[in-house]
């Protein structure tokens, strides 16, 4: 009996680092194909908020993974979990090398580390009124029922907090105590991707963002889908939003979605240190070092 593992390679690195157009260069040296492992990006008529491939970007490189469902069809992890591991199966049965690049590390390591989610579903009564408790109430009970979530959830972040409370009031079992590994069959190398000027590449893509016309993008996404959308609650087209609103004049949307950003890709960069710890690439010439890994990987 064979015992080959499938090779899959993996880029990950905060947003606005480059991951995109670094991708199209791997993919084209390879000869491969791009999976996008992003949690925003799986959604139609979410294009420049979400700094998507462009459509020449996509034409020179195929992209799995993008433009899944409308915005109104949340997707959870376990459902882009499946939707994932079946595209990269087929990759590999069709002799493909696999090449998954994106930034959030949940939907990632549901898929390279096999992580089990468990099945719920949105429960919208439940969360409004987790919501209007408020984190710290919310984060009190957590403590209550699933003491270990609290350890590795932060004390501010209200979306995965409530994720678990809910976890629990469906299930009658922590999260923490669901959360078993399965990894796949393969191979993989974890390539990162860390910018030294992260924050100046932030602040650029939101004013490129803000010209570009997430505006618009956001007020086409609300004639379509209404203005409760919880999808806009998204970094960029909140604020977005808030312009429309007359809230706030463009450059107070612009500073305060690079602020939000940086905070964001803080985090992201914490994840990926303290769950992933990729190989991380030397900034001086990413391709060069990239190119050198992979085909040292695949030997």
């Amino acid at each position: 009996m064979s015992s080959y593992q499938p090779h899959v390679i993996v880029l990950i690195g905060a947003t606005a680092s480059g991951k995109t157009e670094l991708a199209i260069e791997i993919a084209e040296y390879f000869k491969t194909n791009i999976h996008n492992i992003d949690s925003r990006q799986i959604y139609k008529h979410m294009d420049i908020g979400t700094a998507k491939p462009s459509e020449n970007q996509q034409k020179k490189i195929k992209h799995f993974l993008l433009d899944l469902e409308e915005p109104i069809n949340r997707i959870n992890v376990k459902q882009f979990q499946e939707i994932a591991q079946k595209s990269i199966k087929r990759e590999i049965k069709h002799n493909h090398l696999p090449f998954l690049v994106g930034g959030s590390g949940l939907y990632m390591n549901a898929i390279t580390k096999g992580f089990f989610v468990p099945d719920v579903p949105p429960q919208n009564n439940l969360r409004k009124q987790l919501e209007e408790l408020g984190q710290r109430e919310c984060w009190e009970l957590l403590k209550n029922c699933d003491p270990i979530s609290t350890k590795k959830i932060n004390f501010a972040d209200q979306i995965r907090t409530i994720r678990a409370l809910e976890v629990f009031y469906v299930t009658g079992k922590p999260l923490s105590i669901q959360k078993v590994q399965k990894p796949p069959d393969w191979r993989i190398l974890e390539l990162g991707l860390d910018r030294d000027n992260l924050k100046e590449r932030i602040l650029q893509r939101t004013k490129n963002m803000f010209l570009s016309g997430i505006v618009e993008e956001t007020k086409q996404l609300i004639c379509q889908y209404g203005s409760n959308l919880p999808i806009l609650k998204t970094i960029g087209y909140h604020e977005a939003k808030d312009v429309l609103r007359n809230h706030l004049t463009i450059d107070e949307a612009i500073n305060l979605t690079t602020t939000k950003t940086i905070q964001f890709a803080k985090r992201q960069k914490t994840w990926f240190r303290n769950k992933n710890n990729p190989i991380w690439l030397n900034n001086k010439n990413l391709l060069k070092d990239a190119i050198i890994k992979i085909e040292s990987f695949l030997g």
